[in-house]
């Protein structure tokens, strides 16, 4: 049963960021050949006005062939001659950028209205505590260097020069959680402001690093039809803003060791299946909006490396040479496939 659930996760999250691209693909009259729901052979196809809407054996994700893209994915519609005017590479430079963005946006929104129903089906929000100090636990790397309950933190600076001024207790964690440097706490108690250094502890099964602090219990606020749209929306900036902090950290080196990918997936897919449809949903949402965050990259396999050159071309009046877009993207193919096997590898590690 995992299995069906995550065939359907994937394919979800897939087809309606393919499902931008082809309606505004559409709207800008830019010729689709294909409108795909699964991978590999085909088992049914429809054929519309001009676009052959199919159903494929491996339930997978999806995609859309447009004209004038070179993905190979038009190459058995060779037979059909399209006019210059409504092919991708014709269109003007916005319009492009439009229909590449649209994925990344139908992510977005997708994430959006799941969490924005889910936090009204519950019937309440979370809302972050304050970053003050609840308890230490007795003996932790905290409570050896001096910090106390109620402690107020101003400002946190880690070894490598990053200093993080918290609003919430959730903005140190979202940094220390993959540091394993020394942590400097500036706290405010009883009116003096004290700093303390804080080597950090790993714990061996989720390979987080902890300094044996603990927040204030999460207060909650009551939902309704009208503020439901603003709290699922403030789920996305929270969500994204701790995501790419995650990417920044990742590229400096650190927390690459809990990096999870398909293997991950399909495990965590389990779990919130057992608790229910409407966790199954949340995690359609948090996976829909991580598929977003990274398809914005720039790099030039995905949509937003494909914006970036289009930017260029648009400022600087002209095509980027074709070697140098080649050559660049098959680096990217060559990165992207050596971090999926280094996940992959994370993921296998873990359940052994």
């Amino acid at each position: 049963m995992t299995l069906i659930y995550f065939i359907i996760l994937l394919s979800i999250i897939i087809i309606i960021h393919e499902l931008g691209h082809f309606m505004f693909a559409k709207l800008f009259n830019v010729y689709c050949y294909e409108f795909s729901m699964g991978m590999g052979p085909k088992i049914w196809q429809k054929k519309g006005k001009e676009t052959v809407y199919t159903l494929r054996l491996l339930p997978i994700g999806g995609y859309v062939s447009m004209a004038g893209e070179n993905d190979g994915m038009q190459e058995e519609y060779t037979d059909i001659v399209v006019p210059k005017e409504r092919t991708l590479t014709n269109l003007k430079e916005w319009k492009r950028i439009i229909i590449m963005g649209a994925g990344i946006f139908m992510n977005f929104m997708l994430a959006w209205v799941i969490m924005s129903g889910f936090y009204l089906y519950q019937g309440v929000y979370p809302v972050a505590p304050e970053p003050i100090i609840a308890s230490v636990v007795e003996g932790s790397p905290a409570d050896l260097a001096g910090l106390e309950a109620n402690d107020y933190i101003l400002k946190v600076t880690l070894e490598d020069g990053t200093v993080i001024e918290p609003e919430k207790f959730e903005d140190i964690t979202n940094y220390t959680l993959t540091y394993d440097g020394d942590i400097t706490y500036t706290v405010e108690r009883n009116g003096q402001t004290l700093d303390f250094v804080v080597t950090p502890y790993q714990d061996q099964e989720t390979k987080g690093y902890y300094s044996g602090i603990n927040s204030l219990p999460y207060q909650t606020k009551e939902v309704t039809l009208l503020n439901a749209p603003i709290l699922g929306a403030s789920y996305l900036f929270d969500s994204t803003k701790t995501m790419l902090i995650a990417l920044v950290r990742m590229f400096q080196g650190f927390g690459l060791e809990q990096l999870s990918g398909p293997v991950g997936i399909y495990t965590v897919t389990e779990t919130y299946a057992n608790l229910g449809i409407e966790y199954f949903l949340m995690l359609i949402a948090l996976l829909s909006l991580n598929l977003g965050i990274v398809n914005a990259l720039p790099l030039p396999v995905l949509d937003g490396g494909r914006i970036i050159i289009t930017l260029g071309e648009w400022i600087f009046k002209r095509k980027l040479n074709q070697k140098i877009e080649i050559a660049l993207m098959s680096a990217c193919w060559v990165l992207l496939i050596g971090l999926m096997i280094f996940v992959t590898w994370n993921d296998i590690m873990r359940l052994m």
